[in-house]
């Protein structure tokens, strides 16, 4: 075969799917191209030795303009670029009060003109039309991903399969607040008739992570703490006893209410949790009190009335709802309204709604979650920095970075496309973060003189809890916040060596004096935080992740990763028992864990085979 040119067709699906195909052949090598919709180009190079399938971003010509781009930024520095006014100018925005400023990004407006020909050649905005379409984009698992459906309108038509799904989340919400009216006005009781002040949250993962952090922003919130007075949330995620009596210590079973979060109810270490506290309220009020102190979040309505739990206290949540996206389903909604009331967390839901809307309807020079999310494919995957600081100038914003860390690197943690083939090219972010300013004296050391990590500067405006001292030269939040503008600046410019000898800085001491600047940051200045913001943080964040998986041709929404170790932890259950029960020697194991359960065992040896209950007593 020696022929040359291109012949180029389009065709239609049935199902309105806009194909592409696209035939090379030059000298003995052809190349056929198909592109079967946003998510799916199949790539086939074929010589007489060879057949090859490939569905890669790496292959455009945009990804390979932005990697012959990167000597071009190499030569420049931040000093630099921050000098460039009008640079700087083009890259700030404001959306609904929330201010972005990502001119400390190690980028030119060239770059970032780069970035939207990436995004338009990894088909970003149809990509995301088919998310908010209802379309199966989590292909894996054949599921559509709509957490956007979840803080809907009531007047929206968002579809799955054909059926509008806000109907049904609507109707969990209704029952939601109803159910939750009724427990914080003592209409409903427990199974002595005293009120439930008190709840605990059984769930791990997506079930734990996106409402604890949710709870813990709330908890300083003028208004939420109000209507929260004289109540308690607590979650219990690990199945460690020592965290189940950390959240039973000091309560009454008498006033607790347990909420049991497990979409098949079959979860290992949530069920074990379940059945313990399920133990708790029985051995302290018998049985028959578990239909009034226990509930559920699930879908499998047979065993939670095995269980003991009434199916009608039993809220559902949907295939199309992905465990870390899950917080403004009946996951995190139930228990925060248990704990706020139902009218706090609806503006937390409309706080992402507004996000979700900017999302999919703003262009992309003035959309916050993609802004974001191009800059970190940028970051990770032409720089070379694959981890990212998240650094809020607040306190009650504390458990952000733990559950960012989850979306992130669950949805984003992939070696492979959507389809299958191996990535030539790295994917994925590792998170960390800690509130300003108890980071700085823990780890700014190594992002200010060590490795360069990128990091999200996150202030807020107006402190949930000011505080004035007479005479102070400036209040706590104005302290907080001249760390806030003052990081970012110091890690952009850095200090020369040259400053260090201006300052007469002895010789010896001038190369640990040295701050290299030139590490990236951006900046998000939210006007305060209350449940409407929080509700638009987590949506920037959930967007921002779903634009790097869109851009990289990964799948963001399933997660076989966690499967592996689940499994052989069931083969470590099996041989548990039957070493406890029966005395069996530890076989069917490696040398190193057979030798490391065996030192267990022998060293458990007081652990009886047949106990009789025991709780945690602290």
């Amino acid at each position: 075969m020696k022929h040359k040119g291109l012949i180029h067709a389009i065709f239609y699906s049935l199902h309105r799917h806009l194909f592409y195909l696209s035939f090379y052949s030059y000298s003995s090598i052809v190349r056929l191209q198909i592109h079967i919709s946003p998510f799916t180009r199949l790539f086939f190079v074929i010589d007489p030795h060879h057949l090859q399938m490939a569905t890669l971003i790496s292959d455009t010509a945009a990804w390979k303009d932005m990697k012959a781009h990167v000597g071009e930024i190499d030569k420049t520095h931040l000093r630099d670029l921050m000098a460039e006014t009008d640079r700087c100018k083009s890259m700030m925005l404001e959306f609904d009060g929330i201010f972005l400023d990502y001119s400390r990004q190690r980028a030119t407006v060239d770059t970032v003109s780069k970035l939207f020909a990436l995004a338009e050649e990894a088909h970003l905005k149809q990509k995301i039309d088919s998310m908010f379409n209802g379309e199966h984009i989590n292909s894996t698992e054949n599921r559509s991903v709509l957490h956007v459906a979840l803080r809907a309108s009531k007047d929206t038509a968002i579809n799955s399969d054909g059926k509008n799904v806000v109907p049904d989340v609507w109707h969990v919400l209704d029952k939601i607040k109803e159910f939750s009216d009724k427990v914080r006005s003592g209409s409903w009781v427990g199974a002595t008739g005293k009120a439930l002040t008190n709840v605990i949250a059984i769930g791990i993962g997506g079930s734990f992570l996106g409402p604890l952090f949710v709870h813990t922003a709330l908890q300083t919130d003028p208004e939420a703490s109000k209507s929260a007075g004289g109540r308690q949330l607590r979650f219990l995620a690990n199945v460690d006893p020592v965290d189940v009596a950390r959240n039973i210590s000091g309560l009454d079973p008498e006033t607790t209410l347990v909420v049991v979060v497990s979409k098949t109810f079959t979860t290992a270490e949530t069920m074990l949790n379940a059945r313990t506290l399920r133990e708790w309220i029985s051995s302290a009020l018998g049985p028959q009190a578990v239909s009034k102190h226990m509930v559920a979040v699930s879908t499998n309505l047979k065993l939670v009335e095995k269980f003991g739990i009434d199916p009608h206290n039993a809220f559902a949540f949907w295939d199309w709802v992905g465990g870390r996206y899950s917080v403004c389903s009946a996951v995190g909604v139930l228990p925060l309204s248990l704990q706020y009331g139902f009218s706090v967390i609806e503006k937390f839901l409309k706080g992402a709604r507004s996000i979700d809307q900017h999302f999919h309807s703003a262009p992309f020079e003035n959309n916050i979650p993609v802004l974001l999310g191009l800059l970190s494919v940028w970051n990770v995957s032409f720089l070379g920095y694959p981890a990212r600081a998240i650094l809020p100038y607040t306190q009650a914003l504390e458990k952000l970075a733990p559950h960012i860390q989850q979306v992130s690197m669950e949805s984003n943690g992939k070696g492979v496309s959507i389809d299958g083939v191996r990535l030539p090219f790295e994917a994925g972010e590792i998170d960390f973060g800690e509130p300003g300013t108890n980071g700085q004296h823990s780890f700014y050391q190594l992002i200010h003189q060590g490795r360069v990590i990128p990091c999200d500067f996150i202030g807020i405006v107006k402190s949930q809890q000011p505080v004035y001292l007479k005479d102070e030269v400036v209040n706590n939040h104005d302290e907080l916040m001249s760390n806030f503008f003052a990081q970012p600046d110091a890690l952009a410019y850095g200090k020369t060596a040259e400053q260090l000898q201006s300052e007469n800085v002895a010789s010896h001491l001038v190369p640990h004096k040295t701050f290299t600047g030139n590490r990236p940051s951006l900046s998000l200045l939210l006007p305060s935080l209350d449940a409407y913001r929080i509700g638009q943080l987590l949506a920037i964040y959930e967007h921002r992740i779903a634009v790097e998986g869109f851009v990289w041709g990964i799948n963001s929404f399933d997660q076989w990763g966690v499967e592996l170790g689940k499994s052989l932890a069931s083969q470590v259950r099996k041989q548990l028992h039957a070493s406890r029960k029966k005395g069996e020697s530890v076989e069917g194991f490696n040398f190193s864990t057979t030798k490391l359960l065996t030192r267990y065992l022998e060293a458990s040896a007081d652990v009886p085979s047949e106990p009789t209950t025991l709780l945690p007593n602290i």
